[in-house]
């Protein structure tokens, strides 16, 4: 939107798409606050608003111009009045609008010189990432008490007979000589297995876990997966997983926002955080400033798919951490043959550089178990930016993985119809477990929302598609049996979150929405639901944390600046048996040579 009263600078870079209205308008009113009229602060400022406002923590001001304007627009931003990136630089470090001195400021920006050159951050967003950056690191100077033989005999009988070398089991041993263990990992990896098994590793009398997740949704997931295993483990049958908003105490109406904080600690000795790379940098310093010092925290997630819609890309950040020196003595006692096997004997061992990541606390598990062959080489050529691979599998097809132009919708129809009338089926017969299992037999993804890529367009054309299969007209403004549902919003009262999918039953002359909670499905009436979407098609953002038998990715035109790496691996990712993609060629290739690029200082030393 068009900015009338811009002048400068901002009225140039407004008019030319680069910022929107909310970057102007808050960079004009802290200008006015501060009696600031340097046209180079201005902008950075704008620039800064925008690039939290994209996802980033910071402006990266050696690379503030490289910048997208929509797709459709043929300006070259390279022509725009960019200032001398040195100009920016000594106009800020003389600017009232920036922080100057650590103690007693109140001014908006701050600019920070790193090892790779200086960063702008909103002063928030700085005290956040430096919240995390230090409980991380104060956490990793102390280690809980370890007892090394203990442990050995205990690891020994969670992995009896497993060979070296086992990931899994470098997992647990990290976990039980740190407080804070990052277990990354791709679907299929095992992540949930291992966390039951450090659960049971750690497990005595009394002790308080706490597991956590984004979403309702992935909370269910996590703790469905750890129940599973509880009786093999000796786990207590009663542990249970919430909402990381539920988990600190969201409280809306108030200042602090959530009752859990630093003057209140979490009670827990355990806390286990499912889905992290969905954490934004704000919750997981709310999150990091609840955890008592003495708890266990273990984040888990994949760092190579979508991030957080929110500022940060926390978990990636985190595993590519500068690594500090020294060496993790404890944790080679416990499990030096996993770490010394040559890297060519098995995929589960672990090379040179994934050893020096475990002194921040990080491993990887590699080794997949979910995904027929053919998928996990395709996320696999994506997550590793090889486009002509990824193209190669693709063309090469098979009953794991197709690949049809925009327009080949054949197969997808057969699919949405034949998925629609097995969730109808069971619906109709009133059994909210069969319909929640056949909502999970295909699903259609869209990288965006709206056009004719979108979310909205695809959507309509799958319910044309089951109109005409039953001959009956699908009213999304009604209920009906069989209407799949997405909810858009926390209701604590109602007991439904943000993320969860679900179904409309039929129970007699009554219909009652069933909402996927593990094997307890939330059941109400569907009048309870305030903010909720009949979904045949989704975002590729809201899939995350989800599985689906057969998934088709939409694929925009090569020249959106949604299509990333992590957009299509996240995609893949989401199918078990089958994974169907509709574009171009060019589409794929632009997706696979894109990575979403966050702004952080996490990743940088300062200086």
């Amino acid at each position: 939107m068009k900015v009338v009263a811009a002048t400068g600078l901002l009225a140039v870079f407004n008019a030319a798409g680069v910022l929107e209205a909310a970057d102007v308008h808050v960079a004009e009113r802290l200008g006015a606050l501060a009696r600031e009229a340097s046209e180079p602060v201005l902008l950075a400022a704008a620039l800064a608003v925008r690039a939290v406002r994209l996802g980033s923590t910071c402006l990266e001001l050696d690379r503030m111009q490289d910048v997208t304007v929509d797709e459709e627009s043929e300006l070259d931003v390279g022509v725009l009045p960019w200032p001398p990136v040195s100009a920016v630089v000594d106009a800020l470090r003389r600017s009232p609008l920036v922080v100057a001195s650590e103690v007693g400021t109140l001014q908006p920006l701050r600019l920070v010189d790193t090892d790779r050159g200086p960063l702008l951050y909103l002063d928030r967003y700085w005290r956040q990432e430096q919240l995390v950056r230090h409980t991380l690191d104060d956490r990793a100077v102390t280690r809980p008490p370890q007892e090394v033989e203990q442990l050995t005999e205990r690891l020994a009988s969670l992995f009896v007979g497993a060979k070296a070398p086992d990931r899994q089991r470098v997992a647990v041993a990290l976990a039980a000589t740190r407080w804070t263990t990052i277990l990354a990992g791709g679907p299929g990896t095992g992540k949930t297995t291992t966390v039951a098994r450090v659960l049971a590793l750690l497990d005595r009398p009394g002790l308080r876990v706490a597991m956590a997740a984004p979403t309702g949704k992935a909370a269910a997931r996590l703790q469905e997966s750890v129940a599973e295993q509880a009786g093999s483990l000796g786990l207590p049958a009663e542990l249970t997983a919430m909402t990381l908003h539920r988990l600190l105490g969201w409280r809306p109406d108030s200042k602090t926002r959530f009752r859990h904080n630093a003057s209140n600690r979490l009670p827990y000795d355990v806390v286990v955080v499912d889905e992290t790379s969905m954490v934004s940098l704000t919750m997981m310093a709310r999150l990091l400033e609840a955890v008592r010092p003495d708890a266990r925290l273990i984040l888990v997630g994949d760092p190579d798919q979508l991030t957080s819609i929110d500022a940060g890309a926390v978990l990636a950040d985190l595993v590519a951490r500068p690594v500090p020196s020294g060496h993790d003595t404890v944790v080679e006692q416990l499990v030096g043959p996993d770490l010394t096997a040559p890297a060519s004997a098995h995929e589960d061992a672990v090379s040179p550089a994934e050893r020096e990541q475990l002194r921040n606390g990080v491993v990887r598990l590699a080794r997949g178990r979910r995904f027929p062959k053919p998928i996990g080489d395709l996320a696999a050529a994506v997550r590793d930016g090889h486009a002509d691979r990824a193209l190669e599998l693709l063309a090469a097809g098979g009953p794991h993985v197709s690949f049809h132009v925009t327009g080949d919708t054949a197969a997808l129809e057969q699919d949405v119809v034949s998925s629609a009338a097995a969730v109808t089926s069971a619906a109709e017969a009133g059994s909210a477990a069969a319909a929640l299992e056949a909502l999970e037999l295909h699903k259609l993804l869209c990288a965006h929302r709206r056009g004719r890529f979108g979310v909205t367009e695809w959507s309509r054309h799958a319910r044309d598609w089951v109109s005409a299969s039953t001959g009956r007209p699908l009213e999304v403004s009604r209920w009906y049996a069989g209407q799949p549902l997405l909810v858009t919003r926390n209701d604590h009262e109602a007991g439904v979150y943000n993320g969860d999918t679900g179904v409309v039953l039929r129970r007699g002359e009554e219909l009652v929405a069933a909402l996927g909670r593990g094997s307890s499905p939330v059941q109400l009436h569907p009048g309870r639901l305030a903010d909720v979407q009949t979904v045949y098609a989704m975002t590729i953002h809201r899939s995350q944390g989800s599985q689906y038998d057969t998934v088709t990715v939409v694929l925009p035109d090569a020249a959106s600046s949604l299509l990333t790496r992590e957009l299509l691996y996240t995609a893949i990712t989401r199918a078990r048996k089958h994974v169907r993609v509709l574009g171009s060629e060019e589409s794929v290739r632009a997706a696979v040579e894109q990575q979403v690029l966050r702004a952080s200082g996490l990743r940088r030393v300062m200086v």
